[in-house]
């Protein structure tokens, strides 16, 4: 059987750690390589994966000694470009127990320039979708019924033999050829939240296939590195700092694609056009330019200019951006505005329902327009140079700079 590397990023979590190894190693054959990296934890991780690397020939791992973390954002790729040498890899969580059967069914599926996902079996900790299954068979290792799970996964293969939808989400696999073709994930998210939002997106429009195998299963306990990591927080409760990472990786999110995320009722993206958007704003407020930054490719603004440095300076720690080519003073620039579409309208009239309406919904508005002209929607006077799309730039990850 083809070999295949499971990629495993752990924190903090070691106990879910040795539940996820012990499940890939008791359910899996013994020559699949699991490649790990050590995200600067103070658990005991690093000596249990030295222990472990003596007894398993199969494990490989990399260390963050940090004292701050790298997020699996970056360790991901990290442990792909360092450790895997098989063909192909699978995107794989530290709190996921593997069904048996499912690695031989991804291999069967998997070709090149296809994403395979696995089908997660959840306890009910989230809302449901028509993507997973939610069924409790336990939220930690030690109360896991394992007995239970794997009588329910034969009786789920029964009835979801051969099933398959077009959802994208771990664990997933793929060549690492493709992988390396688009350059990764995008350092902009790090160190975690919407990493895989942003590298689905790119994956539909480098045209790769997706593919969900509703016969090749986890149970996965979920979040247990991130939002509900032991040492953060209780299970069921965000972290805070997750709750910080997460709007810092929403507001980078809108940044680069122009919209928020946006999926099927299975996980598959949709991805809208990307446009090359100017903003004019009038009686701006600092708040104002807050909410609205992320919307555009640049925002021309009457704040004053040490407002717009305070308002820069804010951000710094918090994005890849040049916020200095994207944020300017109507007065500095004569109204000679740039941008393929400019969108001009007074701040005190924004409210919260314009802003739902338009400001996040401006590229669908935008789909319906057929040529280039002005138009008044609501309170936006609105100047069309050219409709170009540029979403198809956004493939290819730029790890240094940030354009549009």
């Amino acid at each position: 059987m083809k070999q295949i590397s499971f990629v495993l990023p752990a924190r903090e979590n070691l106990k879910y750690l040795k539940w996820a190894y012990a499940s890939i190693r008791k359910n899996a054959d013994l020559n699949h390589w699991i490649c790990l990296a050590d995200d600067a934890s103070t658990d005991g991780t690093w000596n249990w994966i030295i222990e472990t690397m003596k007894k398993d020939k199969y494990v490989k791992a990399i260390k963050n000694s940090g004292p701050e973390r790298k997020g699996h954002t970056i360790l991901y790729d990290q442990i792909i470009e360092e450790l895997v040498e098989t063909d192909i890899f699978i995107i794989y969580h530290s709190d996921m127990y593997l069904a048996p059967g499912s690695i031989e069914r991804v291999l069967k599926t998997i070709k090149p320039k296809t994403i395979v996902s696995m089908t997660r079996i959840e306890p009910p900790l989230h809302p449901p979708g028509p993507e997973k299954i939610v069924f409790d068979f336990g939220t930690e290792p030690e109360k896991f019924d394992e007995t239970g799970f794997l009588k329910y996964v034969e009786l789920k293969r029964k009835e979801y033999k051969k099933k398959t939808t077009q959802g994208m989400f771990a664990p997933w696999a793929m060549y690492k050829s493709d992988f390396l073709a688009i350059n990764g994930h995008d350092p902009l998210y790090a160190p975690q939240s919407r990493e895989d939002s942003d590298i689905f997106n790119r994956f539909l429009l480098a045209g790769y296939e997706p593919i969900q195998l509703w016969d090749a299963l986890v149970y996965h306990m979920t979040c247990r590195g991130s939002r509900f990591n032991p040492k953060l927080t209780q299970v069921g409760t965000a972290s805070m700092e997750w709750l910080a990472h997460n709007r810092k990786s929403e507001r980078n999110f809108t940044r680069k694609w122009g919209n928020m995320v946006k999926v099927d009722e299975n996980l598959k993206p949709i991805i809208p056009h990307k446009y090359d958007i100017s903003f004019v704003v009038k009686n701006c407020t600092f708040e104002l330019l807050d909410a609205l930054e992320p919307w555009c490719s640049r925002i021309y603004c009457d704040v004053n200019n040490d407002e717009i440095v305070r308002y820069i300076n804010s951000e710094l720690w918090s994005t890849m951006y040049n916020l200095g080519e994207r944020i300017f003073h109507i007065q500095d620039v004569s109204e000679n505005y740039k941008g393929d579409i400019i969108i001009e309208f007074d701040g005190r009239r924004l409210n919260q329902n314009t802003f739902k309406t338009f400001i996040t919904q401006v590229s669908s508005i935008l789909d319906h327009i057929d040529e280039p002209g002005t138009f008044e929607y609501d309170i936006f006077d609105v100047t069309i140079n050219e409709l170009n799309y540029y979403e198809d730039e956004l493939i290819v990850c730029d790890k240094i700079k940030k354009v549009r």
